[in-house]
């Protein structure tokens, strides 16, 4: 049975932004469970694309000693799509997530994690782009938790919304939580609209205006892909990334 016999409600933190009622259509996924054995890495792609029914993924993923964890995704499809991560590390592990929203209509898409540096010497790093348009709305819920034995822990986390039409949102909420005094933690947070004059730039090298946002668009969403270091899979993300924003245009 599902840890969540009753569906949430948006009175529940990590489901401010959700869009709840999309859940009774969809059952609530159960969480899978990930370990990562010390001193190896592991390495994810998650992708939610063309679907039609709301899809939620749930991972729950233990990093141990020395090891590393990287996982990237893009959030192109379904009404209502939720990635949700829980990872706990030990000491000197590792954490890169890179994610990406895209869409319009009145969709809602977003990434929920959360990252408990549970020993010392641990790293992390996350970094989510939300482009949307139309009623779309992007969601990043990010948490970090620093136990008290957690010294030199060093966490960071980054969001960026791009609002290509009037009426499209995006909802950032990083939260610390740190009982070590010896940290270096970072969160940024920063919504916008499309660079005109970086768009003015281009029409008037004969750039058209398609062409211009696509190309603004995709070194916007670029950032989330920086640490992928498998050049085949960054641009198949690129690519499902964009085809939903060339749909649009």
């Amino acid at each position: 049975m599902s840890e969540l016999a009753t569906l949430p409600t948006r009175k529940d933190e990590a489901w401010r932004y959700a869009a709840v009622e999309a859940l009774a259509a969809a059952p609530l996924a159960d969480w899978r469970t990930i370990a990562v054995a010390a001193g190896e890495t592991f390495h994810e792609c998650l992708t939610i694309g063309d679907s039609e029914v709301a899809e939620v993924r749930r991972l729950r993923v233990s990093v141990a000693d020395g090891a590393r964890c990287e996982l990237f995704g893009v959030i192109a499809g379904a009404p209502y799509a939720r990635i949700e991560v829980e990872v706990t590390l030990g000491k000197g592990a590792h954490f890169e997530m890179g994610g990406v929203t895209v869409g319009g209509r009145d969709t809602v898409r977003e990434f929920v994690t959360r990252v408990v540096h549970a020993q010392p010497d641990g790293t992390s790093n996350q970094t989510v782009r939300s482009v949307h348009w139309g009623q779309g709305t992007g969601n990043f819920l990010g948490n970090i938790d620093v136990a008290r034995d957690a010294q030199k822990t060093d966490a960071a986390q980054s969001f960026k919304g791009l609002l290509l039409e009037k009426g499209a949102s995006v909802n950032a909420v990083p939260q610390l939580e740190i009982f070590a005094d010896d940290v270096k933690c970072a969160h940024g947070a920063t919504v916008g609209q499309m660079d005109e004059t970086a768009r003015f730039y281009m029409a008037a090298r004969g750039l058209s205006p398609e062409a211009s946002r696509r190309l603004l668009v995709q070194a916007f969403i670029g950032d989330a892909f920086v640490a992928l270091n498998d050049d085949d899979t960054r641009e198949r993300l690129m690519r499902m990334a964009l085809d939903k924003l060339d749909r649009h245009l």
